[in-house]
């Protein structure tokens, strides 16, 4: 089997999995209790903290835990409506390609009387600062633009966005959770005031992530029940968990450099072989993107199709966000940068791992095309192009 869809979720590492193993059975003691079997698990917790906040360059203060993801950005932009709330800001500036976590919650804000801008990527899947800037009003109270796009992968100018923010004195969050350990981040140099991230896009367990809030931000509480997390995340800790996650934070961020320039490599060998299949295209830039990461459309096919023949050929990938997968619309991300329906309908998304080789690539460009080609074969769509009774868009 090729494992090809490491943004839907990553391999536990062997750290990871150990660390959670071996304090499932040594520390099970609640962090909050006073004695000697509860302050042990206390102390795992907190050098947990430190281990993240030291990766993201945070103070480990400024660190809660999470479910994943989902949950803290939920509880960032909550928090920085209910802060502009208090003083008459009711404006957030996003995007239109963001990840369902953040789009649904603007939603919801939205029927709260927030006023929403989501602004265009454009066809290459980047945000320009300057547009960033230029929708800027005195009632914005939050900017949430994530560092890395989920499903094409593209990485977005996060610490110029960010600048402009702080010498606004309006609030930047950045959705991170596939760009933690991938590429560098870092809260300081980026001008981050919160940022949100899962542990299972690192090799760390899946209900597990983490929220950084700058100091000074002051959060909403979703969960309400004890004084955990500093009162910000009521419930008991999870300290197998969160223990597992710094492991493979700490592990994965280790390794950052050597893997992304070795996938990197490997990434454009892909996009260079998928580019020969006739009427294809790259969704988002070529080059300003994760280094595993590698998303086409193919004129003329479905993409669940295309899934479901490559899995038969024990080659594991996507068509788009695994959150979305059970969903018959195309992306949102797809026509976010301008791909028409029929098109955006026959995506494919590859996210390569650092256990993936020069072989697994070339096994990869080689089954998609016959599996493209299969599928032409019997779509009436394809015959209508080849006829010219349609005409090609790519």
């Amino acid at each position: 089997m090729i494992y090809a869809d490491n943004a839907a979720t990553t391999r536990m590492s062997d750290a990871a999995i150990h660390t959670m193993t071996v304090l499932m059975k040594e520390a099970w003691g609640n962090p909050s209790s006073l004695y000697t079997h509860g302050q042990n698990a206390k102390e795992i917790l907190e050098q947990a903290r430190k281990d993240v906040a030291e990766v993201i360059g945070a103070d480990p203060s400024e660190i809660i835990f999470t479910s994943g993801g989902s949950e803290a950005d939920n509880q960032a932009i909550r928090s920085a409506a209910a802060l502009g709330r208090t003083k008459g800001k009711m404006h957030i500036i996003s995007t239109a390609f963001e990840h369902h976590a953040v789009l649904h919650t603007l939603e919801a804000l939205a029927k709260e009387g927030f006023e929403i801008t989501l602004l265009d990527v454009h066809a290459n899947g980047i945000v320009l600062p300057e547009e960033v800037e230029a929708a800027i009003r005195e009632d914005t109270c939050l900017v949430t633009i994530m560092a890395a796009n989920n499903e094409i992968g593209t990485i977005q100018p996060i610490r110029e966005i960010g600048a402009i923010c702080r010498s606004k004195n309006i609030l930047f969050h950045t959705d991170a959770v596939q760009a933690i350990a991938h590429i560098p981040v870092n809260v300081s140099e980026d001008h981050i005031d919160l940022l949100s991230a899962s542990a299972h896009k690192f090799h760390g367990p899946k209900g597990v992530g983490f929220l950084y809030a700058r100091k000074g931000v002051r959060l909403t509480n979703l969960i309400e029940g004890g004084a955990q997390e500093r009162g910000k995340r009521a419930g008991t800790e999870n300290i197998p968990g969160i223990a597992s996650m710094a492991a493979a934070l700490k592990e994965t961020y280790a390794g950052m450099a050597e893997n992304a320039a070795r996938l990197t490599v490997l990434r454009d060998r892909l996009i260079h072989g998928l580019q020969q299949i006739p009427h294809s295209a790259l969704n988002g830039d070529a080059l300003r993107r994760l280094p595993g990461n590698v998303n086409f459309c193919f004129e003329g096919i479905e993409g669940e199709s295309l899934l479901l023949l490559l899995d038969d050929k024990g080659i594991c990938a996507s068509s788009g966000s695994a959150c979305t997968s059970g969903s018959l619309d195309p992306s949102h991300v797809l026509l976010a940068i301008g791909r028409v329906h029929d098109v955006a309908h026959g995506s494919l998304r590859l996210s390569l791992g650092e256990d993936a080789t020069e072989e697994d690539v070339d096994y990869i460009i080689k089954s998609v095309g016959e599996v493209v080609g299969y599928l032409r074969g019997f779509s009436p769509i394809w015959r209508d192009l080849m006829s010219g009774k349609k005409e090609f868009i790519l």
